[in-house]
């Protein structure tokens, strides 16, 4: 008479298998890979999925995909599948557009590119030409660590001028006193 539940996938090792296993198990930078060997390792030795469940802190659908998918696909089926995720939605290309006409060319009637005017050049939405410059740490804006004038013709007013700054200590007594 069979035993009870599903039927479990039978493992068995090589030498080799059983020593790649033995070198997963121990390593220190994938634990969820290391899991995922000593599973399998529990399994050939013969023990149930409930017994390696118990034994390793996770359930028995986790002991017996692991179990199966090992009898499938041998040591590569361990590894982590890869994860869908959002594709990019802006080519590396139009980043290249959006990063050359920063550095390279000037906006008509600006003197610098706002994140609003990039994006009406690029025809790119104002969030995204600033994530762009953020990846790649560009401050349109900012020259030579001193914030330019949004107006061009700032320079020419101010120019004439002569100021002279005195700057004031936020402590109420003179230095050296």
């Amino acid at each position: 008479m069979g035993g009870r539940g599903r039927p479990k996938a039978e493992l068995m090792l090589s030498d080799e298998e059983r020593a790649r296993l033995a070198r997963g198990a121990r390593a220190r930078s994938t634990q969820a890979y290391a899991l995922r060997c000593r599973i399998v390792l529990a399994c050939a030795d013969g023990a149930s999925n409930a017994e390696v469940a118990a034994r390793f802190g996770v359930s028995a659908p986790t002991v017996g995909k692991w179990r199966s998918r090992f009898a499938a696909r041998g040591l590569p089926g361990l590894a982590d599948a890869p994860r869908a995720g959002r594709p990019p939605t802006i080519g590396p290309g139009r980043v290249e557009q959006v990063v050359a006409a920063t550095l390279g060319a000037q906006p008509e009637r600006a003197a610098r590119w706002s994140r609003a005017s990039m994006a009406a050049h690029s025809g790119l939405s104002a969030s995204t030409v600033g994530r762009i410059w953020r990846r790649f740490e560009l401050r349109p804006h900012v020259q030579d660590g001193l914030r330019q004038a949004a107006d061009p013709r700032f320079a020419g007013r101010v120019g004439g001028v002569g100021v002279t700054l005195t700057l004031i200590s936020p402590c109420r007594h003179p230095p050296g006193l």
